[in-house]
Formats: C-alpha cells, sequence, structure tokens
C-alpha cells in the first residue's frame, strides 16, 4: 500500500514538471524612454515590478522571465516596450474634484515578438493610474495598470 502510494505521488509530481515545462516562455525586455521623456522613476524598479505583475497574470499560460535564459525553448515571446509620454497629473485637482481626475498618465507603444523576431503583437496605449492609489511605491502606480494592458493584449491575442 506504502509503495502504491508513493508511486501515485511520484507520478503526479513528475507530470506537473512535464505541464510547466511545455508553457511558452515571455521574456520581458526592460522598457525604455523616448528621447525627450523625463520619468521620475527607475526603470530597473519598474521593470522588477513589470515582470513579476506579468507572472500573477499571465503565469498560467506562459512561463515570465526577466530575461532570456541560456537555452531557448521553440516557443519563446519577447517582449520589448517604450515610453513615449508621461503626464504627472494633477493633485489638486485629484483631492478637489475627485472622481478619477487629475491622474498620472503615461503612453506606451509594446511590441511581442516570437522566436523568429516576427512582431505577433504591436501596441500603442494611453495607461492612467488607477483612481484609488496615488502616489504609491518607487514607480508610481503605473506598474500594475501598464501590466494588466499587456496581459489584457496577450490574452486577447490568444498566442499558442
Amino acid at each position: 500500500m506504502k509503495n502504491c502510494l508513493l508511486g501515485l505521488v511520484f507520478v503526479a509530481v513528475s507530470t506537473v514538471g512535464v505541464a510547466s515545462q511545455t508553457k511558452p516562455l515571455i521574456v520581458v525586455q526592460p522598457f525604455t524612454t523616448a528621447q525627450g521623456v523625463e520619468l521620475p522613476y527607475d526603470l530597473k524598479v519598474m521593470h522588477a515590478q513589470l515582470v513579476a505583475e506579468l507572472k500573477v497574470m499571465l503565469g498560467r499560460q506562459f512561463d515570465v522571465v526577466p530575461a532570456a535564459p541560456a537555452s531557448l525553448t521553440d516557443r519563446v515571446y519577447t517582449l520589448e516596450g517604450e515610453i513615449t509620454g508621461w503626464r504627472p497629473g494633477n493633485a489638486a485637482k485629484r483631492i478637489l474634484v475627485g472622481l478619477g481626475s487629475g491622474r498620472e498618465a503615461s503612453d506606451i507603444a509594446y511590441r511581442l515578438s516570437d522566436g523568429s523576431g516576427r512582431r505577433v503583437l504591436d501596441q500603442t496605449d494611453t495607461i492612467r493610474t488607477n483612481f484609488y492609489s496615488q502616489a504609491a511605491g518607487s514607480t508610481g502606480t503605473l506598474t500594475h495598470p501598464i501590466a494588466q494592458k499587456i496581459a489584457d493584449r496577450i490574452k486577447d491575442a490568444r498566442l499558442k
């Protein structure tokens, strides 16, 4: 009985390892800023937070990593992005008017390329901070909505 149970546990654990190896890989490159865009945030910290957010949002379908591994699999996608504009918003308007007015906003352009370099996703979006959280952390509150928009676009693309 003990050996049978041990065998079942071994089979269950070994199939979990195989299942995780079959997920496509998304390599998230650090975002850059366009010429003339002054961003008050540390892009290295933003990169780490973006990878963590995308792991949570896309972790069931993809393995999300901050750098390409030494041995690449056949299903690798590379995410590159650029912040093309940033507006700090208006604190007085946020306080006096409320209802999401005066929020910080950013314009981003991002691309997802497959292993051969062919672009499978090429988007430009304007991202506004969440209206319920302002001025938090070393990258403000932009990382979460940026990751949410990118994750939604990747899910809509139905990559395999």
